[in-house]
């Protein structure tokens, strides 16, 4: 149950001391990126920026601030979660609620393609920037980069996507570049998830910016991983997804994933902070496990 306090607690704030939140950013505890395994276990929360609310069946599942937030207190609060990966608005509240010392964050970039929007390829930059990331003592920077064939909107999002990997790559920090070729389905922009889309993808990221020095690939979980995996020396995270079906099936596919060079880790968000069961400490054991091979209470 969300406790209404907290919330209270973090508007007070932002409405009567604001600069609170710079100062917080400017003390934050930091750490290294990689630790002694090399792997990284990040909870993503950027979707509802893009009004992407939806869990499985129900449209409306993140829609409660105060709960998405409890959620991933309890997340980072588990053994082996690196970081999180969020936009502005959800990382000042995870850092006025005092969870973000000793983690890696990542700041979300471009938020302008509005789910369900007949501009949604044209994803502009419109959350934070490379030189905000640097100011802020963040870790590095994530953008999505859907490329449609029929879509002029394709040109604007790589176009941004080059300058901010540019950008991050001059303060020497993550630009962590998520490629999906795409197709219009009606209304709805549909990404290719078959192996040989996903590696043109791939392709197109890698030669984004003026320097490939601190680019990382986030990519989905596809047939024929060992190929898709062949088509880049990168360091690469795997995309957790949308959950459907059975959690089991979703771990095991993670679990043999994740053997594969040069994968590094997981970024999973709805699929650990909304499990069918509504544990979100035992779904996000699952993944620290997989990721970094020990049990919890063994670390």
């Amino acid at each position: 149950m969300t406790d209404p306090t907290a919330t209270l607690a973090i508007t007070e704030v932002r409405a009567r001391e604001p600069h609170r939140i710079t100062d917080a950013w400017a003390a934050r505890t930091r750490r290294p990126l990689l630790g002694a395994d090399g792997r990284l276990l990040v909870v993503a929360a950027d979707h509802p920026a893009r009004g992407a609310l939806g869990v499985r069946s129900d449209p409306m599942a993140m829609a409660s601030r105060g709960a998405l937030l409890e959620r991933l207190a309890t997340a980072l609060s588990r053994p082996g979660v690196d970081g999180v990966l969020g936009t502005p608005d959800i990382l000042d509240d995870l850092l006025l609620m005092d969870v973000l010392d000793e983690k890696l964050v990542f700041g979300s970039m471009n938020r302008g393609g509005l789910q369900g929007a007949s501009f949604e390829l044209d994803d502009r930059f419109t959350a934070y920037s490379a030189a905000e990331i640097a100011a802020r003592r963040m870790d590095g920077g994530k953008m999505l980069t859907r490329i449609c064939l029929d879509d002029p909107g394709t040109v604007a999002t790589l176009e941004g996507s080059a300058r901010a990997v540019t950008e991050l790559a001059e303060h020497r920090l993550m630009a962590m570049v998520e490629p999906f070729l795409c197709v219009r389905d009606g209304n709805r922009v549909r990404n290719l998830l078959d192996p040989d889309s996903t590696i043109r993808s791939i392709h197109v990221a890698a030669g984004l910016g003026a320097s490939s020095a601190y680019t990382w690939l986030k990519l989905p979980v596809v047939d024929d991983l060992e190929r898709v995996m062949a088509a880049t020396t990168m360091p690469t995270l795997l995309l957790g997804g949308d959950p459907q079906g059975d959690p089991e099936t979703t771990y095991a596919s993670w679990g043999k994933a994740l053997d594969l060079p040069p994968v590094r880790g997981l970024v999973v968000g709805r699929a650990l902070l909304f499990p069918p069961d509504g544990d979100v400490a035992a779904a996000v054991d699952v993944a620290a496990e997989l990721v970094h091979g020990v049990q919890p209470e063994l670390r």
